[in-house]
């Protein structure tokens, strides 16, 4: 197969040639069975395996990413995703029928999951194998064909993407385009049938925009601020495990990690104090061993360090303190996992989503209170909260709003792939993951056919004029 270079790859022309020959493909993939489907994402997961050494080369060489967390939440995600496809893909593609109303007796209807045609794919940095051809298998078990567009920001693994998909896929199924925002802007001036996109609200608005202008369908996963509650019945040492997991995973680059924590007062400090030995059994004592750690991934560049590292001094500037950690080292893109107490309220940490180790401790009294400020702001891509009181957790999950949500866990409603995965206004639109994804990248058409008409029976008779009425008058009388 010969090899594409990235700069001819990008070749604003050269796009819309292979979306143009896309359209053919399209056309053909409607008749596609779930065998050809199944073939088509057992060979794309085969592959994702097969390359397993160089997905953790390449992970280290982007950012440092620790193997285990390539394997947990890069590859292993991915194959998850094929293998439910593959088991179910035959059923979620069989129509689904639906029960006639009484203006349809006789005729039988149905919902019939059709392909939306030729989609664009957008990946994103942070977890860039997982979150690029996740979707992708969701896209060709629902009998599209796909343009997909890596993230420039992780160089290496993007380009083992692109080499994997070419290895993969004719590209007038499945093409492959690397760039930096020039290309993702190019794309997204073609009137693709359907769009998924995975990044930040700020880059979501502007996909939505140039989607509407060919009334493009889209799905987007965002983001935005996911807070943690911990009150006084958790236990403290269940919750400083989760969270420092949680948040201190990939560096805190994840979409949805806590990114900051309602913890009651009364328990505040012994919750540090479980969150303190965590991190230093996981990482090491001092910014020299925290920062040499093979099981904490870096910022993913010096840009982004800059930016998180101008969080942290933006907070200190407006009174915070740092319980744990606050060491950086910008030159080596490694800001240390920090606790951060006492924040004021008109520091930026508060309001931005930090993307990054850092995670603002705020304690509370009243769970009132908590549940105001949480409805205050942007609905959240997730929350979690930890108790032991069924009352706490039923009202903070009636009276907020998020994406997802856990009990006295973390993560989990990303990894369960029988669980819609998406988020609500500012943090998303649209699910994915299993059937979810499947769906996403379908469209359910209503169909209805036409056996023996009981209405059509009862026009020749004369009857309908006088069924409406009576049942007109029926209907009126509970106005």
């Amino acid at each position: 197969m010969a090899i594409i270079s990235p700069a001819a790859a990008a070749d604003p022309a050269r796009m819309q040639a292979v979306f143009e020959r896309q359209a053919a493909t399209a056309l053909r993939l409607r008749g596609s069975s779930a065998q050809e489907r199944i073939a088509k994402i057992r060979k794309l997961r085969d592959a994702v395996i097969a390359n397993t050494q160089a997905w953790y080369d390449a992970a280290y060489a982007d950012f440092k990413k620790p193997q285990g967390e390539v394997d947990l939440a890069e590859i292993l995600p991915v194959c998850v995703e094929a293998n439910d496809a593959i088991r179910n893909l035959k059923k979620w593609m069989k129509p689904k029928r639906v029960w006639p109303t009484m203006l349809t007796m006789g005729m039988r209807s149905y919902v019939q999951y059709t392909p939306r045609g030729r989609c664009l794919i957008i990946g994103p940095f942070n977890y860039p194998v997982n979150l690029t051809l996740g979707p992708l298998v969701s896209a060709i078990a629902a009998g599209n064909t796909a343009i997909v567009k890596p993230s420039e920001l992780t160089p290496h693994l993007s380009a083992l993407i692109c080499k994997v998909v070419r290895e993969v896929f004719t590209e007038d199924e499945v093409a492959i385009f690397e760039g930096e925002a020039d290309v993702s802007q190019a794309l997204l001036a073609l009137p693709f049938d359907h769009i998924f996109f995975t990044g930040s609200p700020m880059i979501g608005k502007y996909v939505m925009g140039a989607a509407a202008k060919h009334l493009s369908s889209v799905t987007l996963e965002l983001g935005g601020k996911s807070p943690t509650i911990i009150d006084e019945t958790a236990d403290l040492q269940l919750a400083a495990t989760n969270v420092m997991w949680a948040k201190f995973a990939n560096s805190g680059q994840t979409c949805i990690a806590p990114d900051y924590v309602y913890v009651h007062a009364s328990v505040k400090d012994a919750w540090v104090e479980h969150c303190r030995a965590q991190l230093q059994k996981a990482y090491g004592t001092s910014l020299a061993e925290q920062q040499a750690s093979p099981h904490l991934a870096h910022i993913v560049n010096a840009r982004h360090t800059s930016r998180v590292k101008g969080l942290l001094d933006d907070a200190s500037a407006h009174g915070a303190r740092a319980l744990i950690g606050g060491g950086t080292n910008e030159a080596d893109c490694f800001i240390q996992p920090t606790l951060l107490d006492q924040v004021g309220p008109k520091a930026r940490i508060l309001e931005e989503e930090i993307f990054g180790p850092v995670l603002p401790i705020i304690s509370y009294q009243d769970i009132n209170e908590v549940i105001g400020n949480i409805n205050a702001g942007q609905k959240p891509l997730a929350l979690y909260v930890y108790s032991r009181n069924n009352a706490t957790i039923d009202k903070v999950l009636t009276h907020t709003v998020s994406g997802g949500a856990c009990v006295n866990h973390a993560l989990m409603q990303f990894l369960h792939g029988n669980l819609p995965f998406g988020g609500i206004n500012n943090s998303g639109i649209g699910n994915a993951h299993g059937h979810y994804g499947f769906k996403a990248f379908s469209h359910e058409r209503g169909v209805v056919r036409t056996q023996f008409s009981f209405v059509a029976t009862l026009f020749a008779a004369g009857e309908v004029p006088g069924l409406v009425r009576k049942a007109m008058k029926s209907a009126f009388k509970f106005l």
